[in-house]
């Protein structure tokens, strides 16, 4: 293996770890008179650069026209994303509650994704239709990643405030509605790329129930109508708390059985590309 490689793997996972602590550390009533968060956010900013240059180094063969997306390479992609996301927000919003569950999960993918050894899948580009459904499918999946994660926030703290026992992050976390809101706005935007996701698959595709892809696209189009249901039933009958988070849940996950269920059992299961 390379060592620059190694290098960089090393730096980008201390980086998101260092990150994660200073975040738990700020959260924490201890150490009310000192905020730790914008160092943790500059350190988390540098690490996700880390892993981008990591990812074009491993998912970039020697052809520049095509991808390596295997299923940690493209599993880190996501995450990364979805980190990068939060991050960004966190300048302005406080989302770290999010942060400090997902930048010590993009890390562990970072590892594995470069000392785990994975059979290369690469996918011919070169075609901007390809490129953009590519992006946007990734893209669409870590925004609805972010709005799964805030989703469970408001389980937590609705279970907390119904049994009278918030925990000290608990209580540092957001209002309940702005945790809402939030997570809707995630859904939307989510949402909208799954469409165009769809769309651009069905327009550019060919044969996409026949290229090992129908499992894929069926669940990734009952992932859309579980969104759009759960959108519409905001929209007329105000739906919100419990029941909004239960189909954000389950619209998520059925898109990561989309994704990743299918390439894992085509990829580690099946053996097939």
């Amino acid at each position: 293996m390379d060592h620059s490689v190694t290098f960089l793997a090393s730096a980008t996972i201390t980086g998101f770890v260092l990150a994660t602590l200073l975040l738990l550390i700020d959260q924490s009533q201890r150490l009310e008179r000192v905020s730790l968060r914008l160092p943790a956010l500059l350190i988390a900013s540098a690490a996700l650069v880390g892993q981008g240059a990591l990812l074009y180094r491993l998912g970039v063969h020697t052809d520049p026209a095509a991808l390596n997306l295997t299923v940690l390479n493209a599993l880190a992609a996501v995450l990364g994303l979805a980190s990068a996301i939060t991050v960004v927000s966190s300048f302005r919003e406080r989302v770290e509650g999010i942060a400090v569950v997902l930048l010590p999960t993009t890390a562990l993918t970072v590892f594995l994704t470069v000392f785990v050894p994975e059979s290369n899948v690469p996918i011919q580009t070169g075609e901007m239709a390809l490129d953009a459904h590519i992006l946007i499918s990734l893209a669409a999946y870590a925004l609805l990643t972010l709005a799964a994660l805030q989703g469970v926030m408001l389980l937590l703290q609705h279970r907390a405030l119904h049994g009278h026992q918030p925990a000290g992050w608990i209580r540092r976390l957001p209002p309940m509605e702005s945790v809402e809101q939030l997570m809707f706005r995630f859904i939307v935007i989510g949402f909208l790329l799954l469409t165009l996701a769809l769309v651009t698959g069905f327009l550019f595709f060919e044969n996409i129930f026949a290229q090992h892809l129908a499992h894929k696209t069926a669940l990734s189009v009952i992932a859309w109508v579980v969104f759009a249901v759960l959108l519409v039933g905001r929209h007329v009958a105000g739906w919100r708390g419990r029941t909004a988070v239960q189909w954000t849940l389950a619209g998520f996950i059925l898109m990561g059985l989309a994704y990743f269920g299918s390439k894992i059992v085509l990829e580690w299961i099946l053996d097939i590309p």
